[in-house]
């Protein structure tokens, strides 16, 4: 076979490759890349898609390996970044992931969805306000993406500064109305705040639109505390 036929063939096996991987066939979709990689070893197309391949089956070491190999030849391609930012993030890694990820945003600035990844890699760190900040940023910048505002909320109830949350709660149904966690959320925030008969109504609106949510039996027992702890103190003012 001459050497226009050989590429031809790698070319083949690649196509073979993304069908496999987009029908969410790994393992297939490994074999057949790893074919064309044989038969041209410069392939920067192949040890991407091996790369996303094994990060799929979180085999993340083969899968960084070859997604190495491909920011080799073709240092310029942000999915590669994102594809790395992720397998770093799935090993522990997030000093390597979050690098990653800015190589990312550098080469594509308009993709919210790597700067979330970004803002996730800090918030493992531990580096909540850069997170915070990293969310702020996205929402200013894009304020359409409820993504954001999700993730800012819920990393705001986390470190307990539950009148933020609320707000951003508050944002998120003037962007999506029947977005139900929003009244979970704030109905949470609004009781730990102590504001125990404003968050009966938001948990109260929660259970009208998801009856049947996984956690609904439990916010039916805490609103079954709400309501005897308001009873236990009427019935003690009567007796004063």
């Amino acid at each position: 076979m001459n050497l226009s036929g050989i590429q031809e063939k790698a070319e083949e096996f690649s196509i073979t490759a993304e069908n496999y991987f987009s029908d969410n066939n790994s393992k297939e979709a490994i074999k057949c890349y790893l074919n064309s990689i044989l038969m041209k070893r410069l392939n920067p197309k192949a040890f991407k898609g091996l790369g996303k391949a094994y990060r799929s089956l979180k085999n993340f070491d083969r899968a960084i390996s070859a997604l190495e190999k491909a920011r080799e030849m073709t240092p310029f391609d942000a999915e590669i970044y994102i594809e790395l930012g992720i397998c770093y993030l799935g090993q522990g890694n997030c000093c390597k992931s979050a690098k990653n990820f800015m190589k990312a945003i550098k080469l594509d600035p308009n993709n919210t969805d790597t700067q979330i990844q970004l803002a996730v890699a800090h918030e493992i760190m531990g580096e909540e306000d850069m997170a915070i900040m990293i969310y702020q940023k996205i929402m200013e910048t894009n304020p359409d993406c409820e993504k954001a505002y999700i993730q800012k909320a819920s990393l705001l109830m986390q470190v307990e500064r539950y009148n933020e949350a609320i707000d951003v709660f508050s944002d998120i149904l003037t962007l999506n109305p029947d977005y139900y966690r929003s009244y979970l959320g704030i109905g949470i925030c609004l009781d730990k705040l102590g504001e125990t008969l404003k968050a009966k109504r938001y948990y109260k609106r929660y259970l009208r639109l998801m009856p049947d949510a996984v956690n609904a039996q439990n916010v039916l027992n805490r609103l079954e505390n709400i309501n005897n702890s308001v009873q236990k103190h009427e019935n003690f003012l009567k007796i004063v």
